[in-house]
């Protein structure tokens, strides 16, 4: 089956949303294109937009490969799209609320309590903790892809700490230095104020020990060999806010304070990109040095809000996700907007008899894992491949959950030969405190290789901007 073209309909007719871009495509010199991507390689490189790639050795910093040729939707496609995404995060906020108080969903018999009791994502620490504005998830990234005209399915909600949206500022900024031309042909919504609304949605969850008035926001980094230390650092800088490592911070008097040239200066909100188990070595693992001893102390009596709050992992829980129809309705009451892929639980025995058995057409993947990591793409797989990772599903079945490979949606990419379709996903960002807000578009993730589905960047994917039409 054809996957279907964002850009093109059957017979070369091209989709509306794109028209203007086409035809200002036609008119481009190919030489004149290829260098401006050459152009767009080189601001990247001199930006130093890097990001780290882990294997067997060191960490390798690498610059992500970037394609000109806008992602478009139509501001008709983004209302859809993000009445979708608001209304699936209302109901995360909600779940995590319900599970570590009344676990009314548990009650109902709608989630398993060994999937929430027994999932290393779930937090005994959090349990009748209540954070400030009651909001969990202060951002998020929903990775949403696309199967036809009018089929978005959601692969992955991004609760913990989701990461790309320095990519979709960069990719703006750059396609408007390279083509301000363009921009003045396709009116295009802007992402450019996202610092500023995050800012601004941190400050709204100060904590009731905090200076509301004006509030200390922080960005907590684990340091500089964290594959996503540029966008912290970038982040940071955008906001007007301090970028900190946990050696920078101190609890002092019942606050955590960061060290500054004029001493030790109380902090009311922290963005912390750093992993639950890291964060504070008195109550999760003894032997981190990157997080800051007695914050969750200084958290549980109303003196700091941590954003992402910790415990929020069991949100983007995969075994979690093959229910989020069903959580969505019991928060909501309503049937969920955007579908859900698929998903057959290996845990059942019915359901790993079946992706035993068709382990060629599906993709299985790691409950915990993330980043195109620990995953089995069957169509792409050798036989020895497959016949390794069936053994791996027989000895641990709970671990995994498998869904039918999608065809994604395809969008042109600039290449040697010219234009030419390639699978993306898309991972808007979505902000969490007074109100919801959600960046018009997000990040495309495009697999740069022909005929590929992973679009990761840890698995050789590029990026793209994306464009909302202001229609």
């Amino acid at each position: 089956m054809k996957p279907f073209d964002e850009m093109l309909q059957s017979g070369d007719l091209v989709r509306a949303p794109y028209e203007r871009l086409k035809r200002w495509l036609d008119v481009q010199d190919p030489a004149s294109l290829a260098s401006k991507a050459l152009e767009a390689e080189n601001v990247f490189r001199r930006t130093g937009i890097t990001f780290a790639v882990y294997g067997d050795e060191e960490a390798a910093e690498r610059l992500i490969p970037f394609d000109i040729v806008p992602r478009i939707l139509s501001g008709q496609e983004w209302t859809r799209l993000s009445q979708g995404i608001e209304q699936r995060v209302m109901a995360l906020n909600a779940f995590l609320d319900d599970i570590y108080h009344r676990q009314e969903i548990v009650r109902a018999g709608i989630v398993p309590k060994h999937l929430i009791a027994q999932n290393g994502a779930f937090l005994p620490e959090m349990i009748d903790f209540r954070p400030p504005g009651n909001v969990y998830t202060h951002i998020i990234g929903v990775d949403i892809v696309r199967t036809a005209e009018n089929q978005f399915y959601v692969l992955e909600d991004n609760a913990r700490t989701p990461s790309g949206v320095s990519y979709m500022l960069e990719n703006r900024e750059t396609m408007m230095q390279l083509f301000p031309e363009l921009f003045q042909q396709v009116k295009v919504r802007s992402v450019e104020n996202y610092p500023q609304m995050l800012r601004q949605s941190l400050a709204a969850v100060c904590p009731p020990g905090g200076n509301a008035d004006n509030p200390t926001v922080a960005v907590l980094t684990p340091g500089i060999h964290n594959s996503a230390y540029y966008e912290h650092a970038f982040l940071a800088d955008q906001m007007g806010v301090h970028l900190v490592e946990g050696r920078d911070l101190q609890v002092i008097d019942g606050r955590v304070a960061m060290r500054t040239t004029e001493g030790f200066q109380p902090i009311d909100v922290l963005y912390r990109r750093l992993d639950d188990a890291f964060l504070d070595p008195l109550t999760f693992r003894a032997d981190s040095v990157l997080g800051v001893p007695g914050i969750m102390d200084v958290y549980r009596a109303g003196n700091i809000t941590i954003a992402n709050a910790p415990g929020t992992g069991i949100a983007d829980d995969k075994a979690i996700y093959s229910y989020m129809p069903d959580i969505v309705e019991f928060y909501t009451g309503r049937a969920a907007l955007l579908e859900n892929v698929p998903t057959w639980r290996c845990a059942e025995a019915d359901s790993l008899q079946y992706v035993l058995e068709h382990l060629e057409e599906l993709v299985v993947k790691e409950v915990h894992g993330s980043g195109g990591y620990g995953m089995l793409v069957g169509p792409a797989a050798s036989r020895a491949e497959r016949e390794a990772f069936a053994a791996k599903l027989r000895a641990r079945p709970s671990n995994y959950i498998a869904q039918p490979t999608l065809a994604l949606s395809t969008t042109p990419i600039l290449t040697e030969r010219g234009l030419a379709p390639r699978h993306v996903d898309l991972r808007p960002f979505v902000l969490v405190s007074d109100r919801i807000r959600i960046t018009p578009g997000g990040l495309t993730r495009v697999a740069l290789k022909e005929g590929s589905l992973v679009v990761n960047s840890s698995q050789g994917g590029g990026t793209k901007d994306t464009w909302v039409l202001a229609d």
